[in-house]
C-alpha cells in the first residue's frame, strides 16, 4: 500500500476518507486547504491525492495547477473530489486530474473512491478520465451555480487587472496571486504561493513593510488605507493593504507598479532643477554683463586719448583683458541657460570632431585617442562654435579624469529614438546623430553624476576649474533640442552620450557678430540725437559718455514709459533708439512696438545682457535694425551704429 493525501476544508469529509482508506490499509494524510497541503507535500510523497475544488487558502484548481509544476509530485495520481461537480463549468481536462468524483451519498461516493484507487494501482498512475464519476447520484443546485459563476467572474476581473493582487493569511503567507502580481514579483506561481510575503523584500525594505503591516493591523479598519512606496527588485511599487477581519483575518495586498511614473517624476524634477538653475545662471550672467558694460565703458573712455607711455595705460589694458575673460564666463552661463549666441548652418560633424580630437591630442600625448566615426553620418544643422566647444569640453573633462595616462574613445553613429535608452529622458520620435565619449578615468559616484551639469559644480581642487565646462555642454545640447546621458562607475571610467536631432530648422537664424576692431577713425559715421533706454543708471551714464565721445547728443531714459514720452517730444531730432530689452515694468518688447506705432521708420538698436537668441531674435525678425550684446566696447557700439545709420545700413 502507499500514502494517500486528502485535501478538503470540511472535517467530516477528511474523517470519512481517513476511516474508509485506513480500513483498506492505506496511510492517510490530511490537509484542510491548499496551503496546508503544500506544507504536507514538503515532508511526504503521497502517490494519490484527493482534492476538493472549493477551499480557502489556495483553492483546489490552483492547487492542482501548482502540483503539476512540482517535479517531485507532478506524476502523482490526482483525484478531484468536488461538491460542485454538477454546477461547475470547468472542463475536467482543464484541471489535469486523473479522475473526477462528485461528492454524493457516502455509500456510493465510497465505492467510486475505492474503484479509483484500484484503477490507480492497475494503471501505474497513468490513467486519465474525462467523465465525472457519481454525477448521476446528485442534482444541480441553482444557487451554487450562480455562486460559481460569480466566483468565475471575479477571477476573470482579477486576472485582467494591471495591478498586482495578493491575498495573505494571518501568518503572512501568500495564498492568492493574480497574473499581474506574478509578473511584478517575477516569481513563478508555484514558488510564490505559500511563501511568506515579507520574504519578497530585502532586509532594509522588509523592516519598512513589516512596520506598515503592523500599523494597518493596529487600526482594525477595513477601509482604504494610505499606501507606501517600496522597492521590489528593480521595480518601484506602491503598496496598499486592506485587512479582512472575518474568516481568520486575511489581508488583500495591492501592488501598483510605479516604476515608469517615478522615472518620469525624476526626469521632471531633474529638468525643473536644471531649468531653475539655468534661470538663475542667466540672471546672474545678465546682471554681470551690465556691470561689465560699466567697467568696459569707463575703461574705454579713459584709454581713448591716452598715450601708451602713460603709467596707467597698461593697467587699463589689463582691466579690458579681464573684462574679456569675465565675458567668456558669462557666455558659458548663458550657454547653459540656452541664451547663448546661436548661428545655424549645415555641419560635417565627423570633420569637426576629428579636428577637435586632433587639437586635444596634441596637448595630451599621454592619452591614447581612438576615433570611430560613422562614414554615413547624417548632415547636421547647428551652431559650429557651440558644437566644437561642447566636444572640446567633453574631451577636457575626460582628460582631467585620467591623470597620467588613459584611453579615450570617440564615436559617432546614426540612431533613431527607438534605439535610445535612458532613465533620465524620453526622446521625441525621429532621427538623431549620437556622439559618444568614453574615458578610462576615475569615474563618478551617483551623487556626482546627478550634479555634474550644474553651473559651478566641480570636483577639482580650488583654482583648477570653474565648474562651467559640463554646464555649457548641457546648455549647447539643450539649445540644439538634443539629449545627454552619462554612465559612470568609480574606477571604471565614464561615458557621455549626446543625441542631436537631425532636422532642418524652420529658418536660419542670423546673428550680429560683435567685432572687436582696432579704432580706425576718430570721427563718428553719423551725427544726431540718440534716445538711450536702459533701466540701469550706471549703464545709462557710461553709454551716454561713449555716445558723446562719438559726437551724438543723448536723451537717456531709465524706463519704457519715460522713453515713450521723450520720443513723442523729440521725434524729429532722434535718429536712433538704443533699447534695452530686459527692463522692469514696461519691457523692451512693448516699448519696441509702441515706438514703431509712433514712427514705423524709427531706427532701433536692441541691447541686452542676454544674447541675441530669444526675444531679441524675435524682434529682429519683426524689423529691429540691429543687436549688440553687453558688455560692449566703444568701438563695438560705434560699428553697430554705423551699420544702421550709414547709407546702405539697415
Amino acid at each position: 500500500m502507499f500514502d494517500v493525501l486528502v485535501v478538503d476544508n470540511h472535517p467530516l469529509i477528511r474523517e470519512y476518507l481517513s476511516a474508509l482508506l485506513g480500513k483498506e490499509g492505506y496511510t492517510v494524510l490530511t490537509a484542510k486547504d491548499g496551503l496546508a497541503a503544500i506544507d504536507v507535500l514538503r515532508r511526504s510523497n503521497p502517490k494519490v491525492i484527493f482534492v476538493d475544488l472549493v477551499m480557502p487558502n489556495i483553492d483546489g484548481q490552483t492547487f492542482c495547477r501548482i502540483l503539476r509544476r512540482m517535479p517531485k509530485h507532478k506524476s502523482c495520481f490526482l483525484v478531484v473530489l468536488s461538491a460542485t461537480a454538477a454546477e461547475s463549468t470547468i472542463p475536467v481536462k482543464d484541471i489535469d486530474a486523473n479522475a473526477y468524483i462528485a461528492k454524493g451519498p457516502f455509500k456510493k461516493m465510497g465505492g467510486h473512491i475505492l474503484d479509483v484507487l484500484e484503477l490507480a494501482q492497475k494503471s501505474d498512475f497513468k490513467a486519465v478520465e474525462t467523465e465525472v464519476r457519481g454525477l448521476d447520484d446528485i442534482h444541480a443546485r441553482e444557487i451554487t451555480k450562480e455562486l460559481l459563476l460569480l466566483k468565475r467572474h471575479f477571477e476573470v476581473v482579477l486576472a485582467s487587472m494591471n495591478e498586482g493582487i495578493l491575498e495573505i493569511n494571518k501568518d503572512g503567507r501568500i495564498v492568492y496571486a493574480n497574473g499581474a502580481a506574478i509578473e511584478i514579483t517575477e516569481i513563478v506561481e508555484e514558488r510564490l504561493l505559500a511563501s511568506r510575503f515579507l520574504d519578497l523584500f530585502d532586509q532594509e525594505m522588509r523592516e519598512d513593510v513589516a512596520s506598515y503591516l503592523e500599523e494597518i493591523s493596529a487600526k482594525r479598519d477595513e477601509r482604504s488605507s494610505a499606501g507606501i512606496e517600496i522597492r521590489l527588485g528593480n521595480r518601484e511599487l506602491e503598496l496598499r493593504v486592506y485587512p479582512i477581519r472575518e474568516n481568520g483575518e486575511k489581508s488583500i495586498v495591492l501592488l501598483v507598479d510605479i516604476t515608469e511614473r517615478k522615472r518620469f517624476e525624476g526626469q521632471l524634477r531633474r529638468s525643473q532643477r536644471l531649468e531653475s538653475i539655468g534661470t538663475l545662471a542667466a540672471g546672474v550672467a545678465h546682471d554681470f554683463n551690465n556691470l561689465l558694460t560699466v567697467i568696459q565703458g569707463n575703461t574705454d573712455i579713459m584709454t581713448m586719448n591716452l598715450e601708451q607711455t602713460h603709467p596707467h595705460y597698461e593697467r587699463l589694458q589689463e582691466i579690458l583683458r579681464q573684462v574679456k575673460s569675465a565675458k567668456r564666463l558669462t557666455g558659458q552661463l548663458l550657454g547653459y541657460a540656452r541664451k547663448g549666441r546661436f548661428e545655424v548652418r549645415l555641419l560635417d560633424l565627423n570633420q569637426l570632431i576629428r579636428e577637435t580630437a586632433e587639437t586635444f591630442g596634441r596637448t595630451r600625448k599621454e592619452i591614447s585617442i581612438n576615433v570611430q566615426l560613422d562614414p554615413g553620418l547624417e548632415v547636421f544643422e547647428g551652431d559650429a562654435g557651440q558644437i566644437e566647444q561642447m566636444v572640446l569640453n567633453l574631451l577636457l573633462n575626460a582628460g582631467d579624469a585620467m591623470p597620467g595616462q588613459g584611453s579615450l574613445d570617440i564615436q559617432t553613429q546614426n540612431v533613431n529614438h527607438a534605439e535610445i535608452s535612458s532613465d533620465i529622458f524620453t526622446p521625441k520620435a525621429g532621427k538623431y546623430v549620437m556622439i559618444a565619449v568614453h574615458d578610462t578615468g576615475i569615474g563618478m559616484d551617483r551623487e556626482t553624476r546627478e550634479r555634474i551639469f550644474e553651473p559651478f559644480f566641480t570636483t577639482k581642487e580650488m583654482g583648477r576649474g570653474t565648474g562651467l565646462g559640463l554646464a555649457s555642454v548641457y546648455g549647447a545640447v539643450k539649445g540644439h533640442g538634443g539629449y545627454i546621458d552619462v554612465e559612470s562607475e568609480i574606477g571604471k571610467g565614464t561615458t557621455f552620450r549626446i543625441y542631436l536631432p537631425v532636422k532642418r530648422s524652420s529658418g536660419v537664424q542670423e546673428t550680429i557678430e560683435q567685432q572687436e576692431q582696432t579704432y580706425s577713425s576718430p570721427e563718428p559715421s553719423a551725427h544726431g540725437t540718440v534716445l538711450l533706454v536702459d533701466d540701469e543708471p550706471a549703464v545709462c551714464k557710461v553709454a551716454t559718455e561713449i555716445l558723446h565721445k562719438l559726437h551724438f547728443s543723448v536723451l537717456a531714459s531709465e524706463s519704457g514709459t519715460e522713453a515713450l514720452r521723450v520720443f513723442r517730444e523729440n521725434r524729429e531730432a532722434i535718429v536712433l533708439v538704443i533699447l534695452d530689452i530686459v527692463m522692469p515694468g514696461m519691457g523692451g518688447s512693448q516699448v519696441f512696438h509702441e515706438l514703431r506705432a509712433l514712427d514705423p521708420e524709427v531706427k532701433i538698436l536692441l541691447c541686452s545682457g542676454y544674447s541675441i537668441q530669444g526675444e531679441a531674435e524675435r524682434l529682429l525678425g519683426m524689423g529691429a535694425n540691429g543687436f549688440i550684446q553687453k558688455p560692449f566696447s566703444l568701438h563695438g557700439l560705434e560699428k553697430s551704429i554705423s551699420d544702421i545709420l550709414e547709407p546702405g545700413g539697415q
